[in-house]
């Protein structure tokens, strides 16, 4: 029969069809040869080579049943495959290239076929020209298709991965807190593209170490989260420290700072027979072929199926229908793993690990990209953590060394004392407590508090106290004492103010520049991190025209916590002027009176022995620092086993409640019997502090007690150089009542010395007083308000050496002043009685 142009190219392509898997084959290699960036990846390979098979039964199967070139309906998978090289970063450049070359193999191999069937050169002419154009026509319309669908899948893909990243950014980091951080990294992985997230940090990040220590890499799991409604064992618990075997993925990644994709899956392959199948099952009818499983044609005529990849993997939901060991997350083997380094400021962190085994698709570049952004993140925030954690371990170490760590032995007061440190989104305060014991069995009660927080509020605390003492030490009236330390504060301030101007940080003018041929970010899409590591140098760029984020996408939350910066937060801290509060109070326990000053600090609160419950309503002081107005002191008489309590305002203004309100309620808590001073404390501090107090704390209740007729004798002297003997002997005699007969001696050398210097160089009134107190002191008070003063006599000097005496006797000695006159006392133990032996 006579055969037309048409009839010759349908007979050209069934007789080329029925070898299908050979043309295939020669089409493949010739890709392999001129694109070989297409089988780099094992599973791009087999899944141009499936394109390829699909494409040339496809066209085929349109030349040998006449249909127009536009109507030959793609392989169902086709744009499906535009998709998955998209999200593998495959340039389209080489899958339009791909489309090119293939286009040329077999028009080669048909056009050799066609003298074979005819020697009719014009018929050969005319089916030449019909197959080039049905064959040109086909692979613009499939490239058209192509480009669309992976133009589409990237600008999709991008705008998905912009919106994770905006997540990201508001839900990881959220605290200051390492554990939670990297939990927040795992939950949001599994919740949008893995299956199982593992975090696991080094050991010398978390212990505080800028740098890791020698030998190997020890790490501890930090945060491990699956897909599915229960999370198997694993082989590293929680918290237990273990290493990476050398050479491994995870070790890697640790010593380059590279991100790597492993894939253990091998999907299979499509086989030659399995392409001649094809290409029968075509050419047997289209009708037939329709009929074959896959989904229903699309409105352009071409069929879409879905690709599970190219959708951005949501939430993963089901249980898992194959529970077994030895299978991480507790379904399938894991099949495809992404394992991102953890680094900040060039500085290793720990390693985040992705992996699939549920998902059947396997990681691509976009998804390493998008682990990076997340992990980058997720760095910085630890980073932040970790300096944080450790300035404020520092600070809590400085603070609790400069508070006392017990207190002295005194009888005067029972005491019991806490220290609350703020909350960690707070930071290291400036309360502080003590308790000083003074001359005559007098002890001092002090507690106050440092505008500010961190490591300058603490050291500053600590520069206050001791200055406290010091000024306490020479018996300094409270009023005076406070006058006193407000020059102190005054100083400081001037000094931190001028370090501050001499020391102002400079702006950041030496932060490295994004490249210039870097996208630009959307204007609302979150900044990334200084020290992010740069995206991999073949990663797929943002296409030029990819949508910028969602408008309306939620920004980053106003209270995340900003990343702190140790010197920069310092010179803040330490500019402008210092303020503290201050309340100073001495108790005489043979008066029972009590002299209180405050500087601004909130009022201390009394209970007295019938259990009433009270605030005592002190002169207003200007805080530390200000000056300009001076100090009031005032008395108040405490009953022995009154209970007295001093504070700081973060104790009443917990959790913002008004001041009066935190009054009454710790009036409330201070009335409530309580075992002990140790119960009352615990008692106050839980019925008005939250879990983490948004401001320090420092607590300090005082049982009084009282020096009675038994333990205090008082005599009245005359100025007259006679009494010193008969002082001497009314000395002997209180001792042994007293059962102190082997201080006799020494106490009546000193006494001696003491009533002679009164006589010489005081005015009368003059008084001898001992009071038994565990120690034996001795005070002689007149009415002069000169203060004797030690020095070394020469060798011909009649006097000078009554001090020296005294001092080489006494264990402590010394003077203070009262409104009129003073008071010179010595105080003597068992080991004067050894020095005065010696002496003699």
């Amino acid at each position: 029969m006579d055969l037309d142009a048409d009839g010759l190219v349908s007979r050209v392509a069934q007789e080329l069809g029925s070898r299908a898997g050979d043309l295939i084959a020669d089409v493949e290699r010739c890709l392999r040869r001129e694109v070989p960036d297409l089988w780099d990846d094992p599973e791009i390979g087999r899944l141009v080579s499936a394109n390829v098979a699909e494409h040339i039964v496809a066209g085929l199967t349109g030349l040998a049943h006449g249909i127009d070139p536009d109507r030959i309906e793609p392989p169902p998978a086709d744009l499906a495959r535009a998709r998955r090289l998209a999200r593998h970063g495959t340039p389209v450049s080489a899958m339009l290239r791909a489309f090119r070359l293939a286009q040329g193999v077999v028009l080669d191999r048909l056009l050799e076929e066609l003298p074979r069937l005819t020697g009719d050169a014009e018929l050969i002419s005319a089916a030449v020209r019909k197959v080039i154009v049905a064959m040109t026509a086909y692979v613009d319309h499939i490239s058209e298709q192509g480009v669309f669908a992976y133009q589409e899948e990237r600008d999709r893909r991008l705008r998905w991965r912009l919106s994770m990243v905006n997540e990201a950014s508001m839900r990881i980091g959220t605290t200051l807190d390492i554990g939670r951080t990297a939990r927040e990294l795992a939950d949001v992985a599994t919740e949008h593209f893995a299956d199982v997230v593992t975090v696991d940090l080094l050991d010398s990040v978390l212990q505080g170490h800028d740098a890791p220590v020698a030998g190997p890499l020890v790490l501890r799991r930090i945060a491990r989260r699956t897909v599915g409604e229960k999370d198997p064992a694993e082989a590293i618990a929680p918290q237990q420290p273990h290493t990476f075997p050398d050479g491994s993925p995870a070790a890697r990644a640790l010593a380059d700072g590279r991100p790597s994709r492993q894939h253990t899956a091998v999907a299979p392959n499509r086989t030659k027979a399995a392409a001649d199948a094809g290409f029968r099952a075509c050419t047997a009818g289209l009708d037939e072929a329709r009929d074959l499983p896959g989904p229903a044609a699309d409105s352009r005529g071409s069929r879409d199926v879905p690709d599970p990849v190219a959708t951005p993997p949501g939430p993963h939901a089901g249980s898992d229908p194959h529970p077994g060991s030895g299978r991480l997350g507790g379904a399938d083997p894991i099949h495809s793993t992404l394992v991102v380094p953890l680094r900040a400021r060039d500085t290793a962190l720990g390693v985040a690990q992705f992996h699939r085994d549920r998902t059947p698709e396997l990681f691509d570049d976009d998804d390493l990209l998008l682990a990076q952004e997340i992990a980058a993140r997720a760095a910085v925030a630890v980073d932040n953590a970790r300096r944080y954690t450790h300035a404020r371990a520092t600070a809590l170490a400085l603070q609790r060394s400069l508070l006392p760590s017990r207190t002295p032995a005194q009888s005067a007061v029972e005491v019991a004392y806490r220290y609350l440190p703020a909350g960690d989104r707070v930071g290291v305060g400036g309360a502080w407590y003590d308790v000083i014991p003074l001359s005559g069995a007098r002890v001092a009660l002090v507690v106050g508090d440092v505008v500010g927080h961190g490591i300058h509020a603490a050291a500053t605390m600590g520069r206050l106290r001791t200055a406290v003492r010091t000024l306490a030490d020479i018996d300094l009236p409270p009023d005076e004492l406070l006058t006193h330390l407000n020059d102190v504060v005054i100083r400081l301030s001037t000094e931190a103010a001028t370090d501050a101007s001499a020391d102002e940080p400079a702006t950041v003018a030496d932060a490295p520049a994004a490249p210039a041929d870097a996208p630009a970010a959307p204007a609302d899409a979150p900044a990334a991190p200084a020290d992010a590591p740069a995206a991999p140098a073949d990663a797929p760029a943002a296409p030029a025209d990819a949508p910028a984020a969602p408008a309306d996408a939620p920004a980053a939350p106003a209270d995340a916590p900003a990343a702190p910066d140790g010197e920069a937060a310092a010179v803040r801290e330490a500019v402008g002027d210092v303020g503290a509060t201050c309340l100073y109070a001495v108790h005489d326990p043979v008066s029972s009176r009590c002299t209180l000053a405050r500087a601004g600090h909130v009022l201390p609160a009394v209970v007295t022995p019938d259990g009433a419950a009270d605030i005592l309503r002190l002169p207003a002081g200007p805080p530390l620092g200000l000056g300009g107005l001076p100090f009031e002191a005032a008395e108040v008489d405490l009953p022995e086993g009154s209970l007295i309590a001093l504070y700081t305002d973060g104790l009443i203004e917990a959790d913002g409640r008004d001041g009066d309100v935190g009054l009454a309620r710790l009036r409330q808590a201070l009335a409530r019997p309580a075992a002990s001073l140790e119960d009352a404390c615990e008692a106050v501090l839980a019925d008005l502090l939250p879990d983490r107090p948004d401001d320090d704390v420092a607590l300090l209740l005082a049982r009084t007690h009282a020096l009675g007729a038994r333990q205090v004798v008082t005599w009245d002297l005359a100025a007259d150089p006679a009494a010193v003997s008969q002082a001497r002997s009314n000395v002997s005699e209180q001792l042994s009542r007293w059962g102190l007969e082997e201080l006799g001696f020494t106490a009546e050398l000193v006494v001696s010395e003491l009533v002679t210097n009164a006589i010489r160089y005081g005015r009368p009134p003059i008084r001898l007083r001992l009071i038994h107190d565990g120690k034996l002191l001795c005070e002689v008070s007149d009415d002069g308000s000169t203060t004797p003063h030690l020095r070394r006599a020469r060798a011909f000097d009649e006097g000078g050496r009554g001090l020296l005496l005294v001092a080489q006797l006494a264990g402590h000695w010394g003077t203070r002043h009262a409104r009129h006159g003073k008071t010179v006392w010595a105080e003597l133990d068992d080991s004067a009685r050894a020095q005065a032996w010696a002496s003699v």
